[in-house]
């Protein structure tokens, strides 16, 4: 099992820069893939960012070229650069784990950290 925090949400002005941090503890955090999902109120959860162990990434075209994700296994931890930011960017941010090689998948989540852009 691993359990995961996140931090770095807040109210930020369109344009402007957030990061958040989401910290790991209690399994071996490289062998997992590790991503970020946001749900807006009213809608459905959806996919950000994705980082698997190997370092290979994937992007949201919603969030390409503004957002960047990168982990740290040596902090457990995984970032989301997140910039240029725009008023749909607007929701709660979860962070998510899970080991591709591993079936049937199972996923775990943080509790969420809302990000807010507005003027």
């Amino acid at each position: 099992q691993v359990q995961l925090v996140e931090s770095g949400g807040g109210l930020v002005q369109p344009g402007g820069s957030l990061r958040l941090s989401c910290a790991a503890a209690g399994s071996i955090f490289s062998m997992y893939t590790m991503g970020w999902y946001r749900q807006a109120p009213g809608k459905q959860r959806e996919f950000v960012a994705r980082i698997i162990s190997g370092g290979s990434i994937n992007y949201a075209d919603s969030v390409k070229g503004r957002f960047t994700i990168s982990r740290d296994n040596a902090k457990n931890t995984v970032y989301l650069q997140m910039n240029s930011l725009k008023p749909e960017d607007t929701a709660a941010y979860y962070c998510n784990a899970y080991i591709a090689s591993m079936y049937p998948r199972r996923d775990y989540w943080g509790q969420g950290t809302q990000v807010t852009v507005s003027s």
